[in-house]
């Protein structure tokens, strides 16, 4: 895969974030996208806020090689096998970060109105200090991050097709991220999370 794997480091406390944004070069991230889009079992839970449940506003789906579920805002999920494009990008990250990941979570997001409020990913079973691969297919979306103690420390960056965001250390102890809904007419984007669940 002849790709750019020059990457930047964010310059916020607290944290280890870089960011690779030409991973995975625009025409494979093409292919990608759409065995993704058109072969992955994609679900959409009900999640509960505030003790209310409301319809998930993105499709999901879970895939790993341990078969240990994952469970999150009072949702639990079950994983699929890794299919081969899955286990292609898995092996390629997996040369420039070091763990080897047993978990994926991927995210579509339809239009616009899909998001994903602000968050960690902080969950028991992802370990102390999770280490979070992240690649963006298809269009390109705001991606904001907050300090959970100091409110003047925040950034935001388009995620743009083919690139991965790896976040790590403390990094989901002291911020949170989300990807917030957009007015904008916008295509549909699939987030992959790779991830160790133990």
């Amino acid at each position: 895969m002849p790709e750019n794997k020059e990457y930047s480091q964010l310059d916020l406390p607290d944290c280890d974030i870089r960011y690779y944004p030409n991973f995975i070069p625009s025409k494979i991230a093409d292919t990608y996208f759409k065995k993704l889009r058109s072969e992955t079992p994609w679900q959409q839970d009900d999640i509960k806020v505030f003790g209310k449940l409301y319809a998930q506003p993105r499709l999901t789906a879970l895939y790993g090689n341990n078969g240990r579920p994952y469970s999150y805002s009072n949702i639990t999920m079950k994983p699929h096998r890794f299919s081969k494009v899955l286990l292609e990008i898995k092996s390629e990250i997996e040369k420039y970060v070091s763990p080897e990941f047993t978990t994926c979570l991927l995210n579509l997001y339809r239009d616009g109105k899909d998001s994903n409020g602000w968050h960690a990913d902080n969950e028991k079973e992802l370990g102390k200090n999770p280490v979070i691969a992240s690649v963006s297919l298809g269009a390109e979306r705001m991606f904001y991050l907050k300090h959970n103690i100091d409110p003047s420390a925040k950034h935001k960056m388009i995620l743009e097709h083919g690139s991965l965001l790896v976040m790590q250390g403390e990094t989901q102890h002291t911020w949170k991220h989300q990807i917030p809904k957009t007015a904008k007419p916008i295509g549909e984007r699939i987030n992959l999370t790779f991830r160790i669940i133990k």
